[in-house]
């Protein structure tokens, strides 16, 4: 089992650094005002309820949504402030696994691996993209799958190529969004210690937006609980939930966590 204790990450050296984020729908305020460094080598949890935000935040730091005020700066340059092409060679340097794994049905698992690899890496041989591919594979613990169509994977081994597509660019920074929804307690596990696999190997700094304390105490170094737009705390999991605040303890108890 992968440990995320063993992993020291660089407190100095943030990779994505958040001012002030302020983002809105018409009269709807999702982000008012988050404020957050993640650093080099480092696993963040973001905890919230449904519609508390969690899911915009990681599409501003993408670029797939633009912040309405304040800073999003990620690898040194501000997301929302640089060009289309700027844009476009910053998010190969960022992996994001879909909620829904978001595989081509029509393409067996190989061909869904390679099409990152075939599109933005042009000068790479069939030889180079087969070898990336097998890699990935095994590092994800699926190298039986390769010529299976999506169809024929359970939903933990759709996420696991999901996860397997975004590491063949071998990114920067992983943003998993909700990595363990939907999947049983055991594929849950699975799920948790690939992610830390994944920091420890390919040496990421990731982003895991989750209502899973579970997956948040497995997986992250610091926790950032958000609530009516801003981080109402954030710290180690034991220094966010070791507290008599309401809006915290009920959302520990609803997770049916005993920590005792």
């Amino acid at each position: 089992m992968a440990d995320k204790k063993n992993i020291q990450y660089d407190d100095k050296e943030p990779v994505i650094s958040i001012r002030d984020l302020k983002k809105s729908f018409g009269t709807l305020n999702v982000l008012n005002g988050i404020d957050v460094d993640i650093f080099k080598g480092e696993n963040l949890a973001v905890l919230g309820r449904s519609g508390s935000g969690k899911s915009v935040l990681i599409k501003i730091i993408s670029g797939l949504l633009k912040p309405d005020s304040g800073m999003v700066k990620v690898l040194g340059q501000e997301v929302d402030k640089i060009s289309t092409a700027a844009l476009q060679q910053l998010r190969l340097k960022i992996g994001f696994s879909f909620q829904s794994s978001a595989l081509y049905d029509s393409m067996s698992v190989s061909e869904n691996l390679a099409f990152p690899l075939v599109r933005n890496r042009r000068n790479l041989s069939t030889k180079e993209v087969n070898a990336a591919i097998e890699s990935v594979l095994n590092d994800v613990g699926l190298s039986q799958t390769i010529n299976q169509m999506p169809s024929e994977l359970s939903g933990g081994q759709k996420k696991r190529i999901g996860i397997a597509r975004t590491l063949i660019l071998q990114p920067e920074i992983m943003l998993y969004d909700e990595p363990t929804a939907g999947l049983d307690p055991i594929t849950c596990i699975e799920i948790n210690n690939l992610i830390v696999k994944v920091q420890q190997q390919y040496n990421t700094s990731s982003i895991i937006i989750t209502h899973d304390l579970t997956c948040a105490k497995t997986t992250a170094n610091r926790v950032a609980m958000i609530l009516d737009g801003k981080f109402l705390t954030t710290g180690s999991f034991e220094e966010v939930f070791n507290t008599e605040d309401v809006a915290v303890r009920t959302f520990y108890d609803y997770n049916f966590i005993n920590s005792k």
